[in-house]
Order: C-alpha cells, then structure tokens, then sequence
C-alpha cells in the first residue's frame, strides 16, 4: 500500500444502518413525505408516509444525515444516491449507508469508491441482496489525509465529465449511423419522395393482394422438454427484428416436427410478432429465418408472411419494406387492446406497400439497401466500440485512483 494509504473494512468505518420498518398500512399513494422502496430509489416516489410517523422514527431509530450515501441493498447493488437532507424515508433493510466519520472518510470519497468495489468478491457475480455483513467485509483503501482524498475526487469528476462528454458524442455518431439506414429506408418506400416521373414506375398495392398470412399454433408448456432439436419460436426470440434462438429457448419433442409440420419454418421465411405491450413497440418485429439445424415451429400470436408470386415482388424487398417507419407506422394504428397491444393479420392486410413494377429495379434497390447497410453497421461496430472502450478507461482510472496511483494528467 501507498505510503500514507490506509486499508480498512468499511465495518470499521462506521455502523451499517437502515431506517426504521414502514409498514403497508402505514403508507398512501400521496403524501407529503416521500417514501422510497427499492423500485424508487433514485426515481419518482409512488408510496408517503405522514409527517408524524415521519418525525416520530426520524426522532427515535436511525436516520441519514444530509451527505450520507445511501446504497441499494436488493436487485440492481449499489445504486447510489446521495441524502440531500430533505424530508424523506427510505425502506428498511433494501436501502442502507455506513454511518461513517468524515473526519477520517469523506462522504464524496466513499461515493466514488461505491462504483469501484466489487460487492461480492466472493462468488464474482451479481447477487439479488447485499447483507450488512457482506457490506462490513468490504475493504476501503483510502489516504489518511483529507486533502488528498478531495484531490482524487476532483481529479475522478473531471475526467469523468470527459468520457461522458465523448461516450455522448459517441453514442450521437451511433445514433446517427442507424438513423442515416432509416432515413435511406423511408425514402425508398415513402411515395412523397419519389418524383413523378419514378412514381409511375410503381405499384400500389395492399399487403393482402401480395401476401397471404399464416398464424402459428398454440403450443402447450407442458409439452416442453428440457432440450431437443425442435424449438417453438415464441415472440422474445423476434425481440428488435433480430432472431435470437438462445432467448428463453423452449424446446418440444423432435416428433413434432412431424406432427406439426405445416408450422415448420423454412430458411428464408419472413414472420411478425402480433403482440407487445401498448405504447412500447415492441412488438411488430420482422425476422427473415436463417439457416439452421434446429426445427423450428412457428408458435400462436406470431404470423408467417407467404408471397402470392414472386414474380411480382422480391422477398428481400418486401423484407425491407416490413421493417421501414413507412409501414412500421401505420401498422402500430391498428394495433387494438388497452394494456396489450394486438395486432390483426385481417388488418394488416389491408396496409398498403407501393413498389416498382421491374423486379430488376427492386433488385438493384435491395443491392442498394445491402450495399449501405453494411457500411452503416461497419460505423456502428467502431462507435460501440469506442463506447466499450470509454467504459473502460472509466474502470482504469478507478483503478488507478484507489491503488494510489491517479495524477493530474488522467482524462480522455
């Protein structure tokens, strides 16, 4: 260790404390003294308690001082929030803080090295509760001199307000790279955009004249065997029009691709979720099924597009235009439900898709397509990238600081 540098457990740094248990019953849906449960620490309060019961266990058992860092004990460990001294109530036992003596550690010194430790060193992974014990047994290097530790937390802010400033502006570029293949979309199928002259080169159709719809089958859950090579493709694994099989994989006996052959999905095939949650989008999810060793049935409340003629329109440019805002758009319109967004198939047959009459034109547009798909992927590789590696340079500083080895030239 540093010279200078101490070690201790934050046990000895203070008493792991908590306020005291609220009861249900104690507890309204308005109020004017904020009671934060776990779901709320840090957000919106959705639970009060009255300014007697308030003052009476503020008075009597535990509570914060104004600067004390309060933890997350359950779910997501070590959410921070800093206690800012305004009237509030914090659920016992999820929510803690050490009752530390600034006169050895600083408030604002024992924050920054919240978002350092690991909370359990022991097992290496995430755990659902942090007990006073496992708390008390983590280990705080620290230098003895206060000034020295507000050096290293000035040095902390300003280089992390750099890495936020360049993972914002990285993220923007992202954001920008995905929203340049959109944009590119929009324009191919919006008719607005398109000139006259072009216009008359296109067909306007619904998707009914072009496609048929094929609903899947309502597979039971106790059917479902722990692994084989039929799996039921349910709406997770169609999550942001990306297939992923390993997405609560559920698998059922390889007879029934057999049985239930005419809901087997075939390389190339294009299928829709038909239901998510009101107001999210998250539903209304395209894949284009690869090619795969696994059998793979098309499961109840998804939908299988089957093209009338492929003489009259490329699959890959009906794909395309299943995942443009032009569609996307009017689609989510006809969605019906309160809390459960559904979608029709009798209903979506009757959106309209406009594409050119030339099945080399419609060719030469999914080349297109292709062609600025891949380089726009290619910017978004390098800017999550360098999202990844400013998320990194924020666990090296950490480092750094708490090994006694930061100076003034850390930044990005």
């Amino acid at each position: 260790m540093k010279k200078g540098w101490e070690i201790k457990k934050l046990g000895d740094l203070g008493k792991v404390s908590m306020c005291k248990r609220i009861l249900k019953k104690q507890t309204t849906s308005t109020g004017y003294i904020p009671f934060y449960k776990i779901g709320t620490f840090g957000k919106a309060p959705n639970a009060f308690i009255s300014k007697e019961v308030y003052e009476e266990y503020r008075s009597k058992y535990s509570f914060p001082k104004k600067g004390d860092i309060l933890l997350s004990a359950s779910g997501t460990i070590g959410r921070r929030v800093i206690y800012d001294g305004k009237p509030a109530y914090f659920q016992d036992s999820n929510i803690v803080w050490i009752d530390n003596n600034e006169k050895e550690v600083l408030n604002e010194y024992l924050y920054k090295f919240y978002g350092f430790c690991d909370w359990n060193p022991s097992k290496g992974a995430t755990i659902s509760r942090l007990y006073n014990d496992d708390l008390r047994r983590i280990e705080i290097p620290y230098p003895k001199s206060l000034p020295e530790q507000q050096r290293i937390v000035a040095i902390l802010d300003k280089a992390f307000t750099a890495i936020a400033t360049a993972k914002e502006n990285a993220q923007q570029n992202l954001l920008n790279a995905k929203e340049l293949f959109e944009s590119y979309l929009q324009n191919v199928f919006d008719p607005s955009t398109r000139s006259g002259q072009e216009g008359d080169d296109w067909e306007e159709k619904t998707l009914g004249d072009v496609v048929n719809f094929f609903n899947g089958f309502a597979f039971k859950s106790k059917d479902a065997i722990d692994n084989s090579n039929t799996q039921v493709i349910r709406m997770g694994n169609l999550y942001q029009n990306k297939l992923n099989l390993d997405r609560k994989a559920v698998f059922y006996p390889n007879s029934f691709a057999i049985d239930y052959e005419k809901y087997l999905l075939k390389e190339n095939d294009l299928i829709i979720s038909l239901t998510g949650t009101t107001g999210k989008e998250d539903y209304g999810y395209t894949v284009k099924i690869p090619q795969t060793e696994r059998n793979l049935l098309l499961n109840q409340r998804i939908a299988k597009f089957e093209i009338k003629d492929e003489k009259i329109i490329e699959r890959d440019l009906l794909f395309q235009f299943l995942l443009s805002r032009v569609f996307l758009d009017e689609l989510y319109k006809t969605a019906n439900g309160t809390r459960q967004a559904n979608l029709s198939t009798e209903t979506m047959k009757g959106l309209e898709i406009s594409f050119p009459k030339s099945l080399k034109k419609q060719q030469q547009i999914v080349k297109n397509l292709n062609s600025l798909s891949v380089e726009t992927k290619k910017l978004e590789a390098i800017y999550q990238q360098k999202i990844n590696d400013l998320e990194e340079l924020k666990k090296s500083v950490l480092e750094k600081a708490f090994n006694g080895e930061l100076t003034q030239k850390e930044t990005v």
